[in-house]
């Protein structure tokens, strides 16, 4: 009996040795725990649940499991894929509009003063801009009037700095008159294009400002801007332009948003529809050049393939931007998007279209019902309009099974995501989850 019960005790003593010999870390069992299953001998990664709202992320994961690799139909000839926008849906904010704000305050132009001029009344047609965007006095504001005041404070910046072809340095300049005006009312101008004439004039306007730059210079001044905002801080600028420069326009307001964020989410869902073998693109109404650096560069965590990413395109001579819209390249926002699926990822594809969209605003409506989209993923920003209907269907759908829309809210004060359908507007603590 005695040697019976040492016998076990021994036998103890070595299985529980055994068990802590076997290299098992906390790292391993969290990763095979929350990343990855095991189906057919073959790992798959899942969708990591971030700050995910519950549902929207019950609906994505299903989607991953139904069209990915470890579905049973998967078709590896017949590969699925994904169509992401890139401004407030993989990242907080515009890259577009956080650059136009950088080149103005670096005086990042390669223009010469009568350059200048022509590009910011480059396809602008004359007379005064909408009701909504008049003078502090009230009065309306045309075309002429502002672009008088601009080039005035442009002559003036260009014989000075030292960058250009004067010897003050930046810093000084900054602290004058004429470069208050000019940058209160270059953002002016900007939002009473886009408010006064649309997508298809307001859009490709501030690229215009590129030319004579290389794709390189391009693409250092956005990493550049990229880095900047992203130590920003979220949050708003009015801007009032000198009554000492009132000029022919009179004096402006304009208010404009700071800080761009990282979407660890969004760069994790992308990771995990190529780990299951779900193409990725990104179409976006933002200069492709522009947004190639924030979706390409593996610094900012997307790193995606360069020819997956398409935006809006200037034409090019020997490298160097021209003041003209590329031939046959739509203007990538509404239907631009989808022509760009059609003509360059499905038409390579025999036709089919994505199993699923991401986008933010309006310009993404028709990507978001585009043929054969599965799933579309709206980042909620509290929008009325067309973004406003499909919001209220994902919201008729919260809670049950196959909703065609879902919603994600986030936090507007951070730039971050909040597990909630429901959004936290800039300057308020207090969710929202539609548009009233």
């Amino acid at each position: 009996m005695k040697n019976k019960i040492t016998f076990k005790a021994l036998l103890s003593v070595m299985v529980i040795c055994l068990f802590f010999s076997i290299p098992v870390s906390a790292a391993d069992i969290g990763k095979s725990a929350s990343t990855s299953q095991v189906r057919d001998d073959q790992s798959i990664q899942v969708l990591d649940k971030g700050k995910w709202a519950p549902d929207t992320y019950r609906a994505v994961q299903n989607l991953i499991d139904k069209h990915g690799v470890g579905s049973p139909s998967y078709n590896p000839k017949r590969k699925p894929y994904a169509v992401f926008d890139w401004d407030h849906t993989s990242i907080m904010s515009d890259t577009q509009e956080a650059l136009f704000l950088y080149q103005i305050d670096h005086l990042a132009f390669k223009l010469k003063p009568e350059e200048f001029y022509e590009m910011i009344k480059m396809n602008v047609p004359d007379g005064p801009f909408s009701d909504e965007l008049q003078n502090l006095q009230g009065d309306a504001i045309t075309l002429e009037e502002i672009t008088e005041d601009l080039n005035r404070n442009y002559e003036y910046l260009y014989s000075n700095y030292e960058g250009m072809n004067g010897k003050e340095s930046l810093e000084i300049l900054r602290s004058t008159d004429q470069f208050k005006d000019f940058k209160a009312k270059m953002y002016f101008l900007y939002e009473a294009i886009g408010e006064t004439y649309g997508i298809e004039i307001g859009y490709p306007w501030v690229l215009y400002l590129f030319v004579n730059m290389s794709t390189e210079e391009i693409q250092q001044l956005a990493e550049a801007s990229n880095d900047y905002s992203l130590g920003a801080g979220m949050g708003s600028v009015t801007l009032r332009s000198p009554e000492s420069m009132s000029g022919k326009t009179g004096i402006v307001e304009i208010t404009y948003s700071t800080g761009l964020r990282l979407s660890s989410e969004i760069s994790n869902l992308m990771h995990t529809f190529i780990e299951n073998g779900i193409d990725v693109y990104v179409i976006s109404a933002s200069m492709e050049d522009v947004v190639e650096v924030f979706a390409t560069n593996p610094k900012y965590g997307y790193n995606l393939p360069k020819e997956n990413v398409f935006g809006m395109r200037l034409k090019k001579k020997d490298g160097i931007i021209q003041a003209k819209y590329e031939d046959n390249w739509p203007i990538t926002a509404r239907e631009g998007k989808v022509k760009i699926i059609e003509q360059f990822i499905s038409k390579e594809r025999g036709g089919y279209g994505p199993i699923f969209a991401a986008g933010d605003t309006h310009t993404d409506y028709e990507m978001l019902t585009a043929k054969d989209v599965k799933l579309g993923l709206i980042i909620n920003r509290v929008k009325a309009g067309d973004i406003g209907k499909l919001s209220k269907i994902a919201v008729e759908r919260m809670g049950k099974n196959n909703p065609k829309f879902i919603l994600q809210g986030r936090n507007e004060n951070t730039g971050l995501w909040i597990p909630t359908e429901s959004t936290i507007k800039l300057g308020s603590n207090e969710e929202k989850l539609l548009a009233d």
